[in-house]
């Protein structure tokens, strides 16, 4: 029987450790959801390994094994663990892969976001800051982001906000990290509107809500989401990363058999 593909996760890389560390955890969930799935983790900057370095690996071990070994993966998944689909999924990503070793056949999957798992993960860090269901009317939310240079990315995390608006809450406000914490809003040529977190937060208040909560859209702890936390310092409570929530190891399980039910490669899984 055919092995099935390796599971590759992509992830930025940081130089601040939180970062790696808090991914690998999610891998090592991954794993543990699916046992029998091989899962590996490589990063695109300052982190080991490398993407080239795990794929440079397990073309080694194609090449041990020989064409006729039926235990070895050829078929390689990259997931990438980005929650939007900017410069480095469009980009940077494909341009590795397309460089891999020719023992080997890759398939990107979609990026983690969006996906309703990720705003069931979002809502579950906010109650594990503090917050009830029941809080939700009179709490103003600052959906806060990396941000990047890219207008329809910016858009998605924009209308992640509209939606949010709609479940309850007594107003949600984008912020990205990026911008400095008291930029107020911009449009774009993509009709995105962001702001800095400090901003969001004043603007929260002014309009009455009794509290202000700001949930962190963003995977893994770095310098980014302290920018975040400076900026919120006069929010009333600032949830955790997405991290390794149940709903994003769902998400990356969800993308790997997406990209496995394509022509290309078979899906194995239990």
């Amino acid at each position: 029987m055919p092995v099935q593909p390796v599971l590759l996760a992509v992830a930025h890389g940081s130089r601040d450790p939180r970062h790696a560390k808090t991914l690998r955890a999610l891998a090592g969930r991954v794993r543990a959801r699916r046992p029998g799935l091989r899962v590996e983790i490589a990063f695109l900057d300052f982190d080991v390994p490398s993407v080239q370095g795990v794929l440079t690996a397990l073309a080694s071990e194609v090449r041990r094994a020989g064409p006729g070994e039926a235990r070895v993966a050829r078929e390689v998944v990259a997931v990438p663990l980005l929650l939007s689909r900017a410069f480095h999924a469009r980009a940077d990503i494909p341009a590795l892969l397309r460089q891999s070793p020719p023992e080997l056949r890759i398939e990107q999957a979609a990026v983690l976001g969006p996906a309703p798992p990720l705003s069931r993960a979002l809502e579950r860090r906010l109650y594990e800051a503090g917050l009830t269901p029941g809080d939700k009317s009179s709490t103003g939310l600052v959906l806060a982001s990396a941000g990047t240079s890219d207008p329809e990315a910016n858009a998605v995390i924009a209308e992640i906000a509209r939606e949010w608006r709609r479940t309850g809450w007594c107003a949600v406000r984008p912020a990205f990290a990026s911008l400095p914490a008291d930029e107020p809003p911009a449009v774009g040529g993509s009709g995105a509107v962001g702001a800095g977190t400090a901003w969001a937060v004043r603007r929260l208040r002014a309009l009455g809500c009794a509290r202000v909560a700001v949930a962190c859209y963003v995977l893994a702890p770095g310098f980014l989401t302290d920018r975040i936390a400076r900026g919120a310092a006069r929010a009333d409570l600032v949830a955790p990363v997405l991290g390794d929530a149940p709903e994003v190891v769902e998400t990356v399980l969800h993308r790997f058999d997406q990209a496995c039910s394509r022509p290309r490669v078979t899906a194995f899984a239990p």
